[in-house]
Order: structure tokens, then C-alpha cells, then sequence
């Protein structure tokens, strides 16, 4: 197939122009203004004025098919990546898990078998370390060489996920040899439980003892350990989820010694707060995640962070409980509900909205925090991430006028809640492509189950 994309305006993360794109296959053969009259026969043209061409977003931040607490999301790969799309991701990270007293090895097989034949974008792992010892280790270096760069590991959830600190040390220790990166859910785990405990048996057990029970101070504290392991191992670390002033306060500092720390956010923190767990008649359990939702004041300050740097960039964290059937197992306590919300669809409408139209960042930094940079450090550029001759054609032409009311009614996550019911946004995708193949068109969906690919990243040291 021979596409013409004309009349758009193409941004990258550096750069803004008028160009017609023309796709060929997979990939993005020619850049040029007026191409019409240059390339002669094509299968199909899309007309792009007044809208802008952007790379396909990349969500490095998932949770699809993923059990916990008893249930599992309820997004699997083939309903999260269709409903990505919908929402202008043309590529999703998510995390295999390695399971109790196993190996590596079994997780990722498993995820693997969850993602192939379902997953209508393109798609790659992370791998969550529960424990880190020589054959761990070892299992590491191999699962870089096969495309899985990247670790994640918790100071949270004691006897779950949560490592020690020697463990941590291990890994990052590792990681500085062998090219991968650790990604942190930096929470301190020991703490919070004595908190929720003491919650619990004084009756404190409504939703929002959720949030007070896990306080910005123990985040900082834990994130700042974390980065301090990671300077004395000489690796980098990122932070996922990052959520508050004082784990923000921490990073800054740390990048001010040099040490080449990294994190990112998600749109529930800068579009809603800790107000949102008093709404009646428990709907304060859709929100419950870890970390929680934080008090107004830490938006400002988490967007002041993607504007000038400090925040690589915005992924979701998508880890969607239905609100009956899921969330509802808590209701004799906030410590039974299932942490995790949706988001994968409206990520880029949102931050186009609250973002680039209310003048807190450009249209290059929106390209930025939403593809770019996860390409970049998740070691998928320039495949993906940019808009460039020989790049995949992960595209999206995006109207910035197009209007989306968001519901649970209308939208396309396999859950029975949306986040901004009812919530306005301006600046949606009007067309999608996954590597050539246009899946979104409008309100239609062109795309099939088992299209989407398998990553292979890079390491950070382009291994």
C-alpha cells in the first residue's frame, strides 16, 4: 500500500513544518511539501489541513491480562491496545511478571501468550523482579539480548512485590553492566502497612484512608533510597508513576549531583486529586491506585516538571478494575480494593487539552512526553517515536479542534467507569496508523486482533 498523507503539519519532538507523508509498506518513505505531483499513483490520500501529523503515541506503562488482589484488569491485549489506539497509542510497554520462587524466563513466556494473536498495535515487556539472586541475575543479561531491557522492581506491597534494599542494590548493580534500566515503583511498602493497619483498627476504612495511609512524604523517602542505590551502583534509574512534590524534590536533586535519574507521570495526577475519594456511595474506590491520587497544589508542580525537563514524560499506568465486581471487593475496607485505574485511551487527548491548549507546554514537547522520549529511553528510536524517512509508519493525524465528551459509555477500555466521566476534551486523532495499516479512522475501527508486533528494544547502550 501506497498512502499519501498531504496538507498536514508534521511535529516532532524538535521540529515543526508543513510536509505531505507518504508511507510505503511499513514504513515512512518521503517528506516533502507537494508530493502529489512527485510520486505519482497511491492507494489512498488523507487529507490533513489544519490538523498535525505527530508519531504515534507510545504508553511505556501498562498493566493488560494482569492479576492482582484476587481478580485480574479488565483489559486484555487485544480491548487495551484497540482502545490505545482509539486514543492515538500506537504502541504499548507493558510488564510480565515473574511469578513466586520462578524464574524469568516463565514470566515472560506467560505474557507472551497473553500478548500474541490480540494485540492490535505493537508491543513490548518490561519484567517485574520479585527477587534477585545469581540465577536472576543471570537470567537478566538474557533477556536483554532478546529485547527485554528493562526491570521493574517495588519498594511497595511487602510480600507481593516489595525487594529489600540489598536486592535493589543487586539489580541495579547488574543493570549498570549490562545495559538495562531499572524502573522503580518507589513507595516505602513497611511503612505504609503499619499506617493501613493502624487505619483499619481504628474503623478508618472508606476510600480515602487509601490515600492517607500512603502520605507524599513516604514516596519521596522511598524514591530518594532508591536514586541514592542507584548512584552508588553507577546506573541510571527511572521512576514510574511519579506523583508528588517531595519525589519530585528528590529527583531534582539528584540530577543537580548528576546522576541520571529519570521519571515520568501520569494524567490522574494532573487532572485529579485527592478530593476525588470523598465522592459518595463508594465511587471513591475507582480511584484508588498506588501511589494515590494526591492533594491540589502537586499537579502544579508535576506539570511545572514536564515543562521545564525534570519529567521525561506522561504514561498511564493502565491497570483497569471494573467499579462492580472489582473495586466493590473492598467495600468493608479501602486496604481490599484492587489499586489501579484506566487510562490508556485518553492519555493524549488529555495532555493536548490540559497541556499544549492551556499553554503549559508546546506541541513539541506534547510529542515529547507522549512518543518520543519513552521511544528514546525504552531503546525503540528512531523506529518509532519521530516522523522521519525509513521510521515505521506510526502515525497519527490528529485534529486539534476534534471534540471528545469521555464515558464509560462511549469509550473503548473494557471497563464499567471512566476516570473524566463526562470531562471535555479538545484535540483528538482523526486518522490512526500502526506500520502503514490505517486502524482508526473517525469513529471506525480498521484494525484486527494479532496484528500488532513484538518489540525488540534496544539497551540503553545500544546493544
Amino acid at each position: 500500500m501506497r498512502i499519501l498523507i498531504k496538507n498536514g503539519t508534521v511535529a516532532t519532538a524538535s521540529e515543526l513544518f508543513k510536509s505531505d507523508v507518504l508511507i510505503e509498506g511499513e514504513k515512512i518513505a518521503l517528506l516533502g511539501a507537494d508530493l502529489v505531483s512527485k510520486v505519482g499513483e497511491v492507494d489512498r490520500t488523507i487529507e490533513a489541513s489544519g490538523k498535525f501529523v505527530i508519531p504515534g503515541g507510545i504508553d511505556p506503562h501498562t498493566h493488560l491480562d494482569m492479576p492482582f488482589g484476587g481478580t485480574k484488569s479488565a483489559d486484555d491485549f487485544e480491548t487495551g491496545t484497540r482502545a490505545a489506539a482509539f486514543g492515538g497509542t500506537t504502541c504499548v510497554v507493558d510488564f510480565a511478571i515473574q511469578p513466586a520462587g520462578g524464574a524469568l524466563r516463565a514470566g515472560l513466556d506467560e505474557w507472551h501468550r497473553k500478548a500474541e494473536g490480540k494485540a492490535c498495535t505493537d508491543y513490548g515487556f518490561h519484567m517485574i523482579v520479585r527477587e534477585a539472586g545469581k540465577e536472576t541475575l543471570a537470567e537478566m543479561d538474557l533477556l536483554v539480548k532478546e529485547g527485554v531491557p528493562s526491570f521493574k522492581l517495588f519498594t511497595a506491597y511487602p510480600g507481593v512485590f516489595m525487594v529489600d534494599d540489598a536486592t535493589l542494590l543487586r539489580a541495579l548493580q547488574r543493570s549498570a553492566g549490562n545495559g538495562s534500566l531499572i524502573c522503580l515503583h518507589a513507595e516505602n511498602g513497611p511503612a505504609i502497612d503499619v499506617l493501613v493497619a493502624e487505619a483499619v483498627a481504628n474503623g478508618h476504612t472508606a476510600p480515602k484512608w487509601h490515600a492517607l495511609t500512603r502520605p507524599p512524604r513516604l514516596e519521596g523517602e522511598a524514591t530518594h533510597r532508591a536514586i541514592v542505590l542507584a548512584e552508588q551502583a553507577g546506573a541510571p534509574i527511572y521512576i514510574v508513576h511519579l506523583t508528588c512534590k517531595e519525589a519530585l524534590t528528590a529527583l531534582r536533586e539528584a540530577r543537580g549531583r548528576g546522576v541520571p535519574a529519570m521519571a515520568e507521570t501520569c494524567p490522574q495526577y494532573l487532572f485529579l486529586s485527592q478530593e476525588n475519594y470523598e465522592e459518595p456511595n463508594f465511587e471513591g474506590a475507582k480511584y484508588v491506585m498506588s501511589p494515590p491520587l494526591r492533594p491540589k497544589g502537586h499537579d502544579e508542580a508535576l506539570w511545572q516538571g514536564l515543562r521545564f525537563g525534570d519529567l521525561e514524560l506522561v504514561s498511564t499506568d493502565h491497570c483497569p478494575f471494573n467499579f462492580k465486581g472489582d473495586k466493590d471487593l473492598g467495600k468493608s475496607s479501602f486496604a481490599k480494593i484492587p489499586n489501579g485505574a484506566p487510562g490508556i485511551e485518553p492519555r493524549m487527548s488529555l495532555m493536548w487539552d490540559g497541556g499544549v491548549r492551556a499553554g503549559r507546554i508546546d506541541v513539541n514537547r506534547f510529542v515529547e512526553i507522549t512518543s518520543t522520549a519513552a521511544a528514546k529511553i525504552f531503546g525503540m528510536f528512531p523506529a518509532k517515536g519521530t516522523i522521519a524517512v525509513g521510521s515505521d509508519a506510526d502515525l497519527v493525524v490528529f485534529d486539534p479542534e476534534k471534540e471528545i465528551r469521555w464515558s464509560a459509555k462511549t469509550h473503548h477500555m473494557r471497563v464499567d467507569y471512566n476516570p473524566y466521566e463526562n470531562r471535555v476534551t479538545r484535540g483528538a486523532p482523526a486518522q490512526v496508523f500502526s506500520r502503514g495499516n490505517l486502524i482508526v479512522d473517525g469513529e471506525k475501527w480498521l484494525g484486527k486482533a494479532g496484528a500488532g508486533k513484538f518489540v525488540r528494544r534496544g539497551s540503553r547502550q545500544g546493544k
